[in-house]
């Protein structure tokens, strides 16, 4: 599919992003949103609808998306339409001409968003998304580190529109944290947090060496799809250990007096979660069971995966030299992905929460819609 770029006549351009425009219309189905609009707003309308609390909440969530989804593309349609009235004024009209360019870059940046949409195909990639972040080899600038990678993420998605809520840090001896995990609520959080996953390594100078040598740090980053039904997942009771302690950080005296945050070991897999942002420790065990069904499901998924892959004769490093993206800040800066080969040489832009090129480029790679790069883990 081609993309209109600057550089090509407006003629040319128009004509791309109409063609583009027409090819992701077969995707999004406008007709069948709205007629599922239609059955949705019926549902609502019906009778007792409210009273049913566990299913009520999920079908207002569902119209709430369905309709954000088709007025958005119906408002794209829109500007589409007025490209070609507003490019004959332009001729004439400087003024116009700059609101052109505007127009057509924002209409190229929403033709963007709807490609990208088209690359989440798996179960749980429309969903909320459970990060957890971990830090690796390297000691002190490890944890530093991984509060860093903490802070980006959460930045990234909060750039994105996701409700982001921290669910448990774990602070480091001495700086940053040992691990961390919050959640992400969004349309497609899973898929695009899958993009992310795996190692990053850091190098720097450090901050806690006397010597002031160059250091490297690594992090890891995990995701596990959240979901409301149960029977996705079987947890048996007799299969889990539960402790609680005192939370450490922000929240006030009844943090610090009272044993309210929960850890939760799943015994058969070792899989442990722990939550310790509510108030209540019931509240506390309730989120961390549902943290715990997203990382059993997560691991079910890698398991199978794993089978596949070992049937085919493939394998995968899990050690940390398999890092995903290495972020350089000495003697140069450049923050580099391995996969894909996307670099960007503003290190410090990255580490505020800008992915989104990272995040696109790895997911054209997993849709076989990219090339791989090659030497994906060379030195940067």
């Amino acid at each position: 599919m081609s993309t209109p770029t600057s550089n090509e006549p407006t003629p040319q351009r128009l004509q791309a992003i109409r063609t583009q425009f027409d090819e992701l219309r077969a995707h999004v189905q406008p007709d069948a949103l709205a007629a599922q609009l239609t059955e949705l707003e019926q549902e609502m309308g019906a009778a007792g609808f409210w009273d049913d609390q566990e299913r009520a909440p999920k079908v207002s969530a569902e119209h709430a998306r369905t309709t954000k989804r088709l007025e958005g593309f119906r408002a794209l349609e829109r500007d589409v339409e007025d490209l070609d009235g507003l490019a004959e004024l332009a001729d004439e009209d400087e003024e116009l001409a700059a609101e052109l360019e505007e127009q057509i870059a924002s209409v190229t940046a929403r033709l963007a968003e709807l490609e990208e949409a088209r690359l989440f195909s798996g179960t749980y990639d429309a969903g909320d998304a459970l990060v957890t972040v971990n830090a690796g080899a390297g000691g002190t600038d490890a944890q530093d580190w991984a509060e860093m990678l903490l802070r980006m993420q959460m930045r990234w998605a909060e750039s994105r529109g996701f409700r982001v809520e921290l669910l448990e840090a774990s602070p480091g001896a001495e700086a940053g944290i040992t691990t961390a995990t919050f959640r992400a609520e969004g349309e497609n959080a899973y898929g695009l947090f899958n993009a992310e996953k795996g190692v990053h390594r850091l190098v720097r100078i450090s901050p806690f060496d006397s010597q002031n040598r160059r250091q490297t740090a690594f992090a890891g980053l995990e995701v596990a799809p959240i979901v409301d039904e149960v029977g996705d997942v079987t947890i048996e009771p007799d299969d889990l250990r539960v402790d609680t302690y005192r939370a450490s950080g922000a929240g006030g005296q009844h943090v610090n007096k009272t044993d309210s945050a929960v850890r939760i070991t799943h015994l058969p897999t070792g899989v442990v979660v722990q939550c310790q942002n509510e108030r209540s420790q019931s509240s506390n065990r309730e989120t961390a069971m549902k943290m715990l069904r997203a990382k059993l499901l997560e691991k079910a998924e890698a398991d199978r995966k794993a089978e596949i892959a070992k049937a085919k004769g493939e394998s995968e490093s899990a050690s940390w030299g398999s890092q995903i993206r290495s972020y350089v800040l000495q003697p140069y800066t450049m923050v580099k992905d391995h996969r894909t080969g996307h670099e960007v040489g503003d290190a410090q832009r990255v580490l505020e929460g800008d992915l989104d090129g990272f995040v696109r480029a790895e997911l054209l790679r997993a849709a076989g819609k990219a090339p791989t790069a090659a030497g994906g883990d060379d030195e940067v």
